[in-house]
């Protein structure tokens, strides 16, 4: 891509005047940072870790820091990422280096595993050291479902050098080994522990009966937390009495649009994605690309093709509706424009979801007069007419208000 020199002097990373949402400059400034310069790093780690999923069963594993000591929380906290700039995001990224070591998923009990259980009990952050064998290059990796990855290496030895403050919560789950880690999972999170702070349990083999406990790669462990949490969510929410009016919010945030409906009819649920040209998905294409999953009030049985932030923004979803105390019918629709084309992980898709149902909504009577305001206010580039003809539960929506009306 070719940017004018002219609006990086008038931008200065600030203002995204050429039509990304990160500044390409600030990137590769953050890429050749110099403070790595030994293979040994003392730093505080948020706490974070990381499990791969290459090789599997064997996997890679190993925690994350940055070279520097105090508060560092917010580097591994996707809850408190949604109002912040993408340059920010990955300047905290950049700045964990991850040592690696490699094990079978089944080693639980080896000292390094040992270890990052212990990070990934804790409640604050924990100084930490790493040596590695041989300096980590700098680097950024990318993933659909991750936080965007810095540099790592081998590790040849880590040690937790302060003394950490464990989380109570998670050390009642972890140490219950005759608790289902499905139960586990729920019981966290009615225990108000942050998704993020679970799936770390999660991946360290910290949930589950003592059986069947291993590691799970960072990635499955994501879609897992959000899967698990929301079907225990749903389960309430169809116990709920159905709202009685058409709600819509609207959300312009970083090159994307996000548009969530809730209709008056039992728990189903739908989640569609538009790519533009020069989006991540869909760099080379000349039309936008629409694909979306759904499921019925009795739910699905296979995973969906659009992957984890079906799951992701379907936690969201039901948080919301046991807020409200009610049971609907939620559709979601999501314009990805071109500008953003890096991924940045599944915890875009559930944060801007949850700001996205903290808004107050326009309500309307009935579907049709909620239909002709999106045509009216134009905040979609896809024709209305085009996210109706894709949407399953949307054409079911406007058939059964023409019964409906029929029936009178």
């Amino acid at each position: 891509m070719q940017i004018n020199g002219s609006a990086c002097v008038k931008c200065r990373g600030g203002k995204n005047l050429c039509g990304l949402s990160y500044c390409p400059l600030m990137l590769r400034m953050i890429i050749n940072d110099s403070r790595i310069r030994s293979n040994n790093i003392y730093g505080s780690s948020p706490p974070s870790l990381f499990v791969g999923r290459y090789g599997y069963p064997y996997v890679s594993l190993g925690p994350a820091a940055p070279p520097e000591i105090g508060d560092t929380s917010i580097y591994d906290s996707p809850e408190e990422w949604v109002n912040l700039s993408l340059n920010e995001i990955l300047g905290f990224r950049y700045s964990l280096i991850r040592g690696t070591y490699v094990t079978l998923v089944n080693d639980v009990n080896n000292k390094y595993v040992k270890s990052l259980q212990e990070l990934a009990l804790t409640v604050n952050s924990v100084d930490t050291e790493m040596v590695f064998e041989k300096v980590p290059k700098p680097r950024i990796f990318f993933d659909e479902h991750l936080p965007p990855q810095g540099p790592s290496a081998p590790l040849k030895n880590f040690k937790i050098v302060s003394n950490p403050l464990s989380d109570r919560r998670l050390e009642k789950v972890f140490y219950d080994t005759d608790l289902k880690a499905s139960e586990g999972i729920t019981n966290l999170y009615q225990n108000n522990v942050p998704v993020s702070a679970i799936q770390r349990l999660l991946s360290v083999g910290g949930v589950g009966t003592v059986r069947f406990r291993k590691l799970v790669p960072t990635r499955w462990s994501i879609t897992a937390v959000d899967s698990m949490v929301s079907n225990h969510l749903v389960s309430q929410v169809r116990k709920l009495p159905i709202i009685n009016s058409y709600m819509l919010y609207v959300r312009k945030f970083m090159n994307n649009l996000f548009i969530g409906m809730l209709i008056p009819k039992v728990w189903s649920f739908e989640w569609m994605e538009a790519w533009f040209p020069g989006s991540t998905w869909n760099k080379f294409g000349i039309t936008a690309e629409i694909e979306g999953d759904y499921e019925g009030y009795k739910g699905r049985t296979k995973y969906p093709g659009i992957g984890g932030c079906y799951y992701a923004s379907r936690l969201a979803s039901t948080e919301h509706l046991l807020n409200l105390r009610k049971q609907a019918t939620v559709i979601l629709w999501r314009e990805i424009y071109e500008g953003f084309d890096i991924p940045v992980g599944v915890w875009f898709v559930r944060e801007n979801i949850r700001a996205l149902l903290k808004d107050r909504p326009k309500v309307f009577t009935c579907v049709n007069d909620l239909i002709n305001y999106l045509k009216e206010l134009k905040p979609t580039r896809v024709p209305i007419e085009v996210w109706i003809r894709k949407s399953n539960l949307m054409r079911e929506a406007l058939t059964q208000e023409r019964l409906d009306k029929f029936l009178r």
